[in-house]
């Protein structure tokens, strides 16, 4: 799937969010190989930086168009044109920072022993993943797709949620870390402009289904699932709309 920046960052504030919280429960003084995986437009990396300034930060990514606008907007970082799935750290990893970007993986259960095994001792895997695949901006991207023409296109790229719940990241994390901090936060999100939940998730989940139709079958897709999230996610009476969003974290201390 290929990545729209500028799309995506319609709604930079908001998705920065949870980045940030994220970093803050980070407890690591010096680390020395810092890697931010799934680093998009490079927005959360220029923190990394900042908080580590002396640290060797790289940013991986798979997608070329977020990788040109990071090395834009982002000095002093090595970025790295990588399948996440590929990735392997050429140093072992003081701290391995990831936003909202694993849950585009299958396998977790191989991937997160994988990428602690990647930490050095005292390492950080630290993880942001969105967990809001039963709320109707996303269920409803589901009810498009089988209602429609473009059902026979697009039904096989539908898929069960791809994010556990906390206790299978406990289960599975627990016994290879020395220290395990997982919690959840709802953020109740507040959007503005024309069909913005539809805009937002046409920046991530939705992209894929769009993608995949020429263009008039794309359109009227998009303008099907507008219709219904907008009687989901009503405007309120000062125009703004609110999209609560749930997010799963992970910090993990080998």
């Amino acid at each position: 799937m290929t990545w729209n920046p500028e799309q995506y960052l319609k709604f930079a504030e908001p998705r920065l969010r949870p980045a940030v919280d994220l970093l803050t429960r980070i407890d690591a003084a010096t680390p020395a190989h810092v890697f931010d995986l799934g680093c998009g437009a490079g927005n959360v990396t220029r923190l990394l930086k900042t908080r580590w300034p002396d640290a060797q930060i790289t940013g991986v990514d798979d997608s070329a168009e977020m990788l040109a606008r990071s090395a834009k907007s982002v000095a002093g970082v090595k970025w790295v044109q990588q399948s996440l799935a590929d990735w392997r750290p050429e140093h072992a990893a003081d701290i391995i920072y990831s936003n909202a970007a694993l849950h585009w993986l299958p396998n977790h259960h191989a991937l997160f022993a994988k990428l602690v095994n990647q930490l050095a001792p005292d390492g950080v895997l630290a993880v942001q993943m969105p967990r809001n695949f039963g709320a109707p901006s996303h269920t409803m991207i589901a009810e498009t797709v089988v209602a429609g023409p473009w059902r026979a296109t697009l039904e096989p790229l539908l898929r069960p949620a791809p994010v556990a719940t906390p206790d299978v990241y406990y289960d599975l994390l627990s016994g290879f870390v020395k220290n395990l901090d997982i919690w959840e936060s709802e953020y109740l999100q507040v959007l503005e402009g024309v069909d913005p939940v539809k805009e937002w998730t046409k920046g991530t989940w939705l992209k894929q289904f769009l993608d995949a139709l020429d263009a008039p079958t794309a359109a009227a897709f998009e303008a099907d699932y507008a219709a219904r999230v907008r009687v989901a996610y009503p405007a309120r009476a000062d125009g703004k709309t609110l999209f609560p969003f749930r997010r799963l974290f992970i910090v993990a201390t080998r």
